[in-house]
């Protein structure tokens, strides 16, 4: 292992969304070392149906500038459905706490409704990063294979970001403007777009990476069956 990365343990506690980014790119070396790793990731009966779209400097900006523009006039043109109001129980609870505890480390009133879109908005200028990369691959069936394998590469590129000390995002929201995706990208129709991953340095004294999100014990989530004593001990907390 490079002596310039985290362990494994140290990676995955370590890893956060980051909505604050350095304006600084990455170098070649640095981008290829996350793709070298994320290319490892599992996918179903090795197909490894990703095609990535690494999008840097002038296209960056080009691809920001129209996502905005698609944004702003309702342009709306997913591959896939997404309603965050189907989210109940837990789950929409839990949405709802990521959406206040961000808004009140940004200092954004529940009822400031323009600066909670403006605050949005910062989705489409992927929060600073120099570069995103675009998560498209061909859909098989109805698709959740594929997601699951687009899935565990994203985290792999993300888990390999952290070793690093660079950030990330997985953005679903850049998902919806798949049609725009594929207009500035000239990507074919027949590739899906799944999500976007903004990346680069992380802007660490920025109020919008002030905050951490606990995640849930295994207890709350995990059923084991005829496997004891799996539990008896206390996890180690959440990091800060």
């Amino acid at each position: 292992m490079s002596v310039d990365t985290f362990s494994f343990a140290e990676a995955v506690r370590s890893r956060h969304s980051v909505r604050a980014f350095l304006p600084d790119p990455l170098s070649p070396a640095q981008i290829r070392s996350v793709l070298e790793d994320a290319r490892m990731a599992p996918s179903n009966c090795n197909t490894q149906p990703w095609q990535i779209h690494i999008v840097s400097g002038q296209q960056r900006d080009l691809l920001s500038k129209n996502l905005l523009r698609a944004e702003a006039a309702g342009e709306v043109s997913g591959d896939f459905t997404f309603d965050q109001n189907e989210y109940f129980g837990p789950y929409a609870m839990r949405s709802s706490h990521q959406a206040k505890t961000r808004n009140d480390a940004l200092g954004i009133a529940r009822s400031d409704r323009e600066a909670r879109r403006v605050a949005d908005r910062r989705n489409f200028e992927f929060y600073g990063a120099p570069h995103v990369a675009m998560l498209f691959a061909p859909v098989f069936g109805d698709g959740v294979r594929v997601g699951g394998d687009i899935g565990m590469y994203a985290q792999t590129f993300l888990l390999s970001l952290a070793a690093r000390g660079l950030g990330g995002i997985p953005q679903t929201v850049l998902g919806l403007y798949a049609d725009t995706v594929r207009d500035v990208l000239n990507v074919p129709d027949d590739l899906k777009l799944f999500f976007g991953i903004s990346f680069g340095n992380e802007d660490r004294p920025s109020s919008d990476n002030s905050y951490r999100l606990g995640k849930v014990p295994p207890q709350e989530n995990v059923i084991t069956h005829d496997t004891p004593g799996l539990f008896d001990s206390h996890p180690a907390p959440d990091p800060a």
